[in-house]
């Protein structure tokens, strides 16, 4: 009976997962959205069985897309069918969220870097390096028809969207492991509360105002700006190219705890919930606001701020 129940459990996650697949490959606008509720069925049913049952259902997930979406939909089922597969299995050990987490942020990420390579590898398509070059061609032709209809063109405007795209570029991996962060969060955010009104067990977040990262990362962050200016690799080089995306991920750290100040020091004053949110939006359009909070979270990091604000 257990068994049949099983069965019959999985015939309906797999036809779930069917209809989400065509309307992420079939349907434009919804599909943006609906991409992100592919690992659901995998979530759940891996919340509910076993392993070994959960690696046979993803492989009738696999299975099951190429009859749908011919093989261009492999990779879809695979990045997003493994990564709810990890998820559930730790929801299902109780391992909890933020162990979840991490492990599927690993899993999208390499994923993401593996059929990255095998593009490159076998079909020899650099989808990065491609992006940018028409981007590239656009910049050019808006100047040609700029030039065209008799319009002066600013060439330092030019030469800093041209840097922009090399930035870009030099930050390739830094870009990688920015979308599988922001992929999982928004897998988890859109698939938990369903999962939850279907009976599994899932552990809520701590609040924002209570996360605090541990102080290596400030240690690490100190390091890799030294390191920088002693060494000062040339542009393009390994090293360089290391230096920069390991600077960029820290100090995006040093902003997330800077923002977790912003969120604990307005929970400590009684302000209104929409403070911190409004200070969220300005730091990420403001650079100067940015800037600050940056200086923020390294001085609360550094110098445990929190702690000493809680004693007063």
């Amino acid at each position: 009976m257990n068994n049949v129940h099983k069965l019959t459990e999985g015939a309906v996650f797999l036809a779930v997962f069917a209809v989400l697949l065509l309307i992420s490959l079939y349907v434009p606008i919804l599909g943006t959205v609906s991409i992100f509720f592919l690992a659901l069925p995998f979530i759940m049913f891996a919340a509910k069985n076993n392993r070994m049952s959960a690696v046979v259902f993803l492989t009738g997930g696999v299975l099951l897309s190429l009859i749908i979406g011919s093989i261009m939909a492999i990779p879809l089922a695979l990045t997003f069918g493994l990564t709810g597969t990890v998820i559930g299995d730790f929801i299902r050990e109780k391992k909890g969220r933020a162990s979840s987490f991490i492990a599927g942020t690993l899993v999208f990420l390499a994923s993401l870097l593996l059929q990255y390579a095998a593009a490159a590898a076998l079909f020899n398509v650099n989808f990065i390096e491609e992006g940018i070059g028409l981007m590239e061609e656009s910049i050019s032709m808006s100047k040609g028809m700029l030039e065209g209809m008799g319009q002066n063109v600013d060439d330092k405007v030019v030469d800093q969207f041209t840097a922009g795209l090399q930035m870009i570029e030099t930050l390739t991996p830094s870009l990688f492991v920015m979308t599988a962060v922001i992929s999982v969060f928004l897998i988890q955010l859109v698939s938990f509360p369903i999962a939850k009104r279907f009976g599994i067990n899932v552990e809520g977040w701590k609040p924002f105002r209570e996360m605090s990262l541990p102080k290596s990362i400030l240690w690490y962050y100190l390091i890799t700006i030294v390191a920088s200016f002693i060494f000062n690799p040339a542009e393009g080089s390994y090293w360089f190219l290391a230096l920069v995306n390991i600077a960029f991920i820290l100090q995006l750290f040093m902003i997330i705890q800077g923002l977790s100040f912003i969120f604990f020091f307005s929970h400590l004053k009684g302000f209104p919930k929409a403070v911190p949110i409004i200070a969220t939006v300005f730091t990420f359009l403001i650079p100067f606001v940015l800037y600050i909070v940056r200086i923020l979270g390294i001085i609360d990091l550094g110098f445990d701020l929190r702690h000493r604000l809680e004693k007063k």
